[in-house]
């Protein structure tokens, strides 16, 4: 694979700058650059084939239907589910939403219990705290063990005859763990809950399957992985996606509804997608799965992990860097350099123009694990180099202070 051949499919890495200096950005678990095919795809959806889709009687439109059932079909190839199991959203965030509101609201009671882990993002704890409040429910978090891992045993020791959802994300954002899909589902189905899976941090890194992992349900977004910007999925079992309701109702997601207030809705995925999708962006997804596939997901987790010990690698012969996941599986590097706030050392790093993530990474739970206020992160995607690598390790193994950002060249 010429990964170097890769990177010219990508306008932002192609001679951009940050403080007049080479930009070397490490902050893909944030959002991800976008390749040329992408780009020109949602600017096609603008030129050439602007349109509603399931609203009209007319070529324009019913040639929309198919461009959104196209990018249906491509994610249900990808993650290898059915196609009437794929929902368009807003990003993971929105799904979770859906997701939280809909199990929460038909099979939650009061005293039953949620399961998520103190290492979840903001959009796997906020939206259960929420539901848990509105129905009764309790909130309960599968120890860490040492290394800050979700373990089988530890996510044992919290399951009851009461557990009704686990939420936990297949790979975490900040420190980068993942957990077997499979062998987790087995155990939270054989307790009769739930499996709702945060794939926001896997799905563009590594092959995902859906059927054989016996999931319930798996969120994640589009500008994680070369999409555009707003647009989302969350796949789900059919007949569990028809058992619950949408948050979302108006245009599009019902069969029929009059004054005596009866209301029909049609089954999965349209009940969900009440109005006007974002249709640009579920066409540039459609494109961005199909570039990745056309690499190979198994090709771009194999160049991560190997990127990853480049970097370690060369951060251990630095005695003033601390790491805090050197064995997680994802592309993800969480670190502090001894005696420097995070956010201090971002700035420092920022003006060698090295772009990467500093704070509590939405993720603000973790702090009391961690036993620091805030770290700093560095995520690789399939197009970071060696050399912007080096760039990054030279910048750590000579910086300290953030007044050197200031006052030093």
């Amino acid at each position: 694979m010429d990964w170097n051949k890769i990177r010219e499919d990508f306008p932002m890495l192609q001679n951009k700058k940050m403080q007049g200096k080479r930009l070397v950005f490490l902050d893909n678990a944030s959002t991800t650059f976008k390749p040329q095919c992408v780009i020109d795809e949602v600017v096609r959806y603008y030129k050439d084939i602007t349109c509603n889709s399931h609203r009209g009687d007319y070529d324009l439109c019913f040639n929309m239907d198919n461009e959104v059932l196209k990018s249906r079909t491509l994610i249900s190839k990808f993650i290898n589910s059915e196609v009437n199991e794929v929902v368009f959203t807003s990003g993971t965030t929105m799904s979770i939403n859906l997701l939280a509101f809909g199990l929460g609201m038909t099979y939650l009671s009061k005293g039953d219990e949620i399961v998520i882990s103190e290492a979840e993002h903001a959009s796997n704890s906020l939206p259960w705290f929420e539901i848990a409040k509105l129905r009764g429910a309790n909130i309960k978090f599968v120890p860490l063990d040492i290394n800050g891992r979700i373990t089988l045993d530890n996510l044992k020791s919290v399951l009851t005859h009461k557990t009704k959802i686990v939420a936990l994300a297949h790979i975490g954002n900040v420190l980068g763990y993942e957990i077997d899909l499979k062998s987790f589902s087995k155990l939270i189905h054989s307790y009769g809950a739930f499996f709702v899976v945060d794939g926001a941090q896997s799905v563009p890194h590594k092959k995902i399957d859906f059927k054989d992992s016996d999931i319930d349900f798996l969120s994640f977004s589009g500008h994680k992985m070369c999409g555009p910007t707003g647009i989302g999925v969350v796949v789900g079992k059919y007949s569990l996606l028809n058992s619950i309701p949408s948050f979302l109702n108006g245009g599009g997601n019902n069969i029929s509804f009059n004054t005596c207030l009866d209301v029909s809705y049609l089954d999965a995925p349209y009940r969900f997608e009440a109005g006007t999708l974002n249709l640009e962006g579920v066409i540039g997804l459609g494109k961005a799965v199909e570039y990745l596939m056309s690499i190979g997901m198994e090709n771009i987790e194999q160049r991560e992990r190997y990127l990853k010990q480049y970097a370690l690698d060369k951060i251990s012969k630095l005695d003033n860097v601390i790491v805090y996941n050197k064995d997680a599986e994802g592309a993800i590097i969480t670190f502090n350099v001894k005696g420097v706030f995070a956010q201090d050392e971002a700035t420092l790093l920022n003006s060698k123009g090295i772009a990467l993530r500093s704070g509590e990474h939405c993720a603000k739970m973790l702090v009391d694990f961690l036993k620091t206020p805030a770290t700093c992160r560095a995520s690789l995607y399939f197009y970071t180099n060696e050399e912007e690598l080096d760039i990054f390790i030279n910048a750590l193994e000579k910086g300290g202070d953030f007044l050197d950002a200031y006052f030093n060249d």
